[in-house]
């Protein structure tokens, strides 16, 4: 019974010693400032009336060596409308995302998008800003119109 434990005990030890040896190191991953540049990673909208929709577009550009794909554009809900080209986007060139707002948050947003690249890179972007109501009495938007003086 002795030798049968031993045993048992000394495979197991070889095969957490095999185990051990066969496992390849992760690697790390890429810092995505080292392949992509981007603008208006983060956006401030200011004030905008309640509704109104806006957009605005999130520049990157390919600093790396390899061309770049984006996989994905997530957006946190249904509020957010991305435009977005997967490429392939060649070392050196510029790209634009759209990012569209819908503007029915009512006060104060921060809204974000996660931008998924191939290689396993990730870029989240963020943008935010404030609505407000319009009086119901406001005068619509458009030109100004030309007013005729009196009696004439």
């Amino acid at each position: 019974m002795k030798k049968v434990t031993v045993i048992l005990a000394s495979l197991l030890m070889m095969c957490v010693g095999i185990s051990a040896q066969t496992t390849t190191p992760t690697e790390a991953p890429t810092d995505i400032t080292k392949v992509l540049e981007f603008k208006n990673e983060t956006y401030n909208f200011g004030k905008i009336p309640f509704g109104k929709a806006v957009n605005y577009e999130v520049e990157v550009k390919n600093i790396g060596k390899d061309s770049i794909k984006i996989e994905n554009v997530q957006v946190g809900c249904g509020c957010t409308t991305p435009k977005w080209q997967p490429g392939p986007y060649a070392p050196g060139q510029t790209f634009k995302v759209e990012l569209g707002f819908n503007g029915a948050t009512k006060g104060a947003f921060e809204k974000t998008v996660t931008f998924y690249f191939n290689g396993g890179l990730t870029k989240l972007v963020r943008f935010s800003g404030e609505t407000f109501e319009v009086p119901a009495d406001a005068a619509p938007a458009g030109p100004a119109q030309k007013l005729k003086p009196a009696g004439k």
